[in-house]
C-alpha cells in the first residue's frame, strides 16, 4: 500500500508564543523560522499580523525570509483582519491565509451572540473574502470538538464550495476523546459531499492531556494536517507535541500508512531552541526531547540496554538529533552499568571480587548522593 504525506502545520510562532511569558521579538522568530524550515515543516503560522505592529513586522519578515514551505497568517473571520494578513503575506513564495470564526453552539451564541445561520454567512464570506488574494485559504471552525456535527458539515462543506484549500477542525478546548474526534473527522468525510476538494487538518489542545493522541485519531479517520507546536508549547497546558505526533508515525512505520518530510535528526535541536529562545524549559520526562528520553538508571534496564538497545528503546536516539543513550548511575543501578561506567572513563575492571568490592563501596556512596558522576568513579576506583 502506498503511503500517503501527513502535512506539518507549525504554529510554535503563533499558538506557541500565546504560552504566558515566551513574547519574541521579531529577529527571534525569524530565527526560530529559518530552523523550522531546516527541521522539514510544511507549514509555519508566521503570526497573527492584526493583532499588534510587532507581530504584522514578524509576519513580512518571515514571508520574505522563508523559501521552501508555505507561511500562513491568522485572521478572525473580518475584512480588516485579512487585508493586514494579506499586506504581511505579500512577500511570501507560499502565502496562506488561515481565517475562520467560531462552530459551537458555545461560541455562536456567548461570544458571537449570534446564530448559526448568520455565523455561515461570516464564514463563507470571510473564505471568498481571503481568496481575493492568495489562491491557498485554511478555514478554522473554532471549538469544533464541541460543535454539533451536523451544523459543521454544513459549514465545512459550504466554505470549501467558497474555496478553502484546508479546512481546520480544532479541539480548541482539548474536550473531545480521541474515539470521539475521530468520529468527528469521519463524520466529516462520510458527510460533507465536497470534502475531497480540501486537506481536512487538525488541531487539538491539551487540557486533559489527550493532544497528541486525538491528532492521531484524527489522522486514521481521515485528516492529513496536523498543527500542533514544538515542545507542546501554547495556550493554557498547551498544544499538539509536533515531536510527538512525527515520531509515533516515525517509529510506527511498520504498523501506520503515512509519513512525514520531517528530518527527524532536527528534532532535539529545534526543540532545545524554542527552549532557550522563548525562556520555557522541557520537562525532564517529556517523551522525545526530554532530557530523560533516553535516559536509564534502574539496573534491570541498563543490563538490557547495554545487551541490546532495543530492549528498552523503541527509537534510536540518533535518529532524534540525541549523541546516545545514557546510564545513570544512581543507588537502584547494577554491576552491568557500574563495570560499564567505569571502562567508558579508561578503567579495566575484573569480574568477580574486584568489581564485588568496588560495587559495595558505589552502593554506599550511591545511598548519599542522588546520582555518581565520573568524579565519584575515579575516586571509587582509585
Amino acid at each position: 500500500m502506498a503511503k500517503e504525506k501527513i502535512y506539518i502545520f507549525d504554529t510554535t510562532l503563533r499558538d506557541g508564543e500565546q504560552s504566558p511569558g515566551a513574547k519574541l521579538n521579531t529577529r527571534q522568530k525569524v530565527e526560530l523560522a529559518r530552523q523550522l524550515e531546516k527541521l522539514g515543516v510544511d507549514i509555519i503560522e508566521a503570526g497573527f499580523p492584526i493583532s499588534s505592529p510587532g507581530d504584522f513586522k514578524s509576519v513580512e519578515e518571515i514571508s520574505r525570509t522563508i523559501r521552501n514551505c508555505i507561511v500562513c497568517g491568522l485572521t478572525r473571520a473580518i475584512k480588516k483582519d485579512i487585508d493586514v494578513a494579506a499586506a504581511a503575506l505579500k512577500k511570501a513564495k507560499y502565502p496562506r491565509i488561515h481565517t475562520g470564526i467560531g462552530a459551537s453552539d458555545m461560541h455562536i451564541e456567548h461570544k458571537f451572540k449570534s446564530n448559526r445561520e448568520e455565523i455561515l454567512k461570516r464564514a463563507v464570506g470571510a473564505v471568498k473574502y481571503a481568496k481575493k488574494y492568495v489562491s491557498d485559504v485554511e478555514f478554522y471552525a473554532e471549538d469544533a470538538g464541541r460543535a454539533d456535527n451536523a451544523f459543521l458539515a454544513r459549514m465545512i462543506e459550504a466554505v470549501i464550495k467558497a474555496g478553502a484549500t484546508v479546512v481546520n477542525i480544532p479541539d480548541t478546548t482539548g474536550y473531545c476523546f480521541p474515539e470521539e474526534y475521530g468520529a468527528k473527522i469521519k463524520y466529516l468525510v462520510d458527510h460533507v459531499s465536497n470534502i475531497d476538494k480540501a486537506v481536512i487538518s487538525v488541531h487539538t489542545h491539551d487540557d486533559i492531556g489527550l493532544a497528541v493522541a486525538n491528532a492521531l485519531a484524527g489522522i486514521s479517520n481521515g485528516a492529513r494536517q496536523v498543527e500542533g507546536t514544538i515542545n507542546g508549547i501554547g495556550e493554557r497546558a498547551g498544544n499538539t507535541s509536533l515531536e510527538e505526533v512525527i515520531m509515533a508515525i516515525y517509529t510506527r512505520r511498520d504498523y501506520l500508512p503515512y509519513y512525514t518530510r520531517i528530518k527527524t535528526r532536527e528534532l532535539i535541536p529545534t526543540s532545545r531552541m524554542v527552549a532557550n529562545i522563548m525562556g520555557i524549559p522541557v520537562q525532564p520526562n517529556k517523551a522525545i526531547v526530554g532530557a530523560n528520553a533516553f535516559a536509564h538508571s534502574s539496573g534491570i534496564h541498563q543490563d538490557g540496554v547495554l545487551k541490546r538497545r532495543e530492549n528498552y528503546e523503541i527509537i534510536d536516539p540518533k535518529v532524534v538529533g540525541a549523541d546516545s543513550s545514557q546510564i545513570i548511575l544512581t543507588a537502584r543501578s547494577g554491576r552491568a552499568a557500574l563495570r560499564h561506567r567505569i571502562e567508558d572513563i579508561g578503567y579495566k575492571i575484573k569480574e568477580g571480587e574486584e568489581l564485588d568490592r568496588i560495587y559495595q563501596e558505589f552502593l554506599k556512596m550511591a545511598d548519599r548522593k542522588k546520582e555518581i558522576d565520573e568524579t565519584d568513579l575515579r575516586s571509587l576506583v582509585n
